[in-house]
């Protein structure tokens, strides 16, 4: 058995790559997928498509566009989604993408700090498991190869 996992969360630390070495070190059979990690693409890509937008709206709008669509069929396509929270950024992306997942049926792991509780209390109650660090949420996926 495989699974495809979402990895939704700030694009702007290294926590993706970190899961992603971990579990090919402890060999988990597991595929990752998840939101455009290359920013300037994430926010080009409805204009590399679309041509020149009139405004700057316009070109946020477009890139938005393709990248729900993007999520949209890749989160449906998940077994899991790993929702990551850190404190340095907004996280409306991840708590989009986590509320669709629920929505979808999606198991979600949420990784926060204990300074997010609040501020994500009714997401997490929605979750399936509420960790503090991406090599909990790893561990959790582990147990389910045992």
């Amino acid at each position: 058995m495989e699974l495809t996992v979402y990895l939704a969360g700030e694009i702007h630390n290294p926590w993706r790559e970190e899961l992603r070495k971990k579990a090919l070190e402890w060999n988990l059979p597991l595929t990752f997928t998840g939101p455009m990690e290359n920013h300037d693409r994430s926010d080009l890509i409805g204009e590399e498509i679309l041509g020149k937008q009139a405004t700057n709206v316009l070109r946020d709008e477009t890139a938005s566009s393709v990248n729900n669509l993007r999520t949209q069929i890749l989160l449906s396509k998940s077994d899991v989604v790993i929702a990551y929270f850190g404190e340095q950024y907004k996280q409306w992306n991840s708590a989009m993408d986590a509320a669709t997942a629920i929505t979808l049926n999606k198991p979600v792991i949420l990784i926060r700090g204990e300074k997010l509780h609040h501020a994500l209390k009714e997401l997490a109650n929605k979750a399936q498991l509420v960790v503090e660090t991406p090599e909990q949420a790893l561990k959790a996926l582990s147990y389910i190869f045992e």
